[in-house]
């Protein structure tokens, strides 16, 4: 299993380094006790399989949501957006909570693996109302309370019930054809579409100039060290105002 995440904090970096820190251990504690009980059930129920990893991953970020409460002081506004994918078993699984996302790269074509959490979209609209918020808009940007331009963070007491700690969760099937994931922070995509920011991260991957080997390792890594500058560099040159985290995986062996 291998497993990747993206925090990008807001109203001080407190909470995103909390969020951070403590979502590995959480993360490895709650999925193996979950592929312990499945193993110990013998279920070769493939949507049972999807539940137990799901209901994992919702119990790690309700975990994490509560300890980075604990990161912020009382009365103030503080939190954290995350992404986190895992590769186990010949899936792809990405939960999102907040506005990062993730997306894959299959046969040179974007496709998003989450969805952003923000107030254009109706159903996430209709649940911050039905929780009793209220929605101002300003300069353009829908904000929860005024406050928050997303529905969902990590550590924001200060707007619950309104804001939820609770992500959104899709499974997706390897395939041969995959070339790389990207996950980032909202800096990024707020300038930049998934389609630019494939084409961008595959000239990197495939520039032999980097001298990256055929061997899956610190070579191949060079290559996506490589690209999430190039896409950081990009985002400031299309000026992005706001934080820019990246992180790419490689799915190839490349030459």
């Amino acid at each position: 299993m291998h497993f990747f995440a993206v925090f990008d904090g807001h109203g001080g970096p407190e909470v995103s380094a909390l969020c951070r820190d403590h979502m590995h251990a959480i993360l490895a504690d709650k999925l193996a006790r979950a592929a312990a009980a499945y193993r110990k059930e013998n279920q070769q129920d493939e949507e049972a399989e999807h539940r137990a990893w799901k209901a994992a991953l919702a119990r790690s970020f309700m975990w994490t949501d509560e300890l980075g409460a604990s990161g912020v002081p009382r009365g103030t506004i503080g939190g954290s957006t995350a992404v986190v994918a895992l590769l186990v078993l010949g899936r792809i699984i990405v939960a999102n909570c907040g506005d990062s996302r993730a997306v894959l790269c299959r046969v040179g074509r974007a496709v998003p693996l989450s969805q952003d959490h923000r107030l254009d979209r109706p159903e996430e609209m209709a649940r911050v109302t039905a929780a009793g918020g209220v929605v101002f808009n300003y300069g353009g940007v829908l904000r929860v309370q005024g406050i928050l331009a997303k529905t969902r963070a990590l550590g924001h007491m200060l707007l619950k019930p309104e804001v939820i700690c609770e992500p959104e969760i899709t499974i997706t099937a390897r395939s041969e054809d995959d070339d790389f994931m990207i996950l980032a922070s909202d800096g990024l995509w707020d300038v930049m579409s998934n389609t630019v920011a494939c084409r961008e991260t595959l000239k990197c991957l495939e520039d032999k100039s980097t001298n990256a080997g055929t061997m899956v390792g610190r070579e191949e890594e060079v290559r996506c060290v490589c690209a999430t500058f190039h896409l950081t560099d990009l985002a400031f040159r299309m000026h992005s105002r706001d934080d820019i985290c990246v992180v790419v995986i490689d799915l190839k062996i490349r030459g």
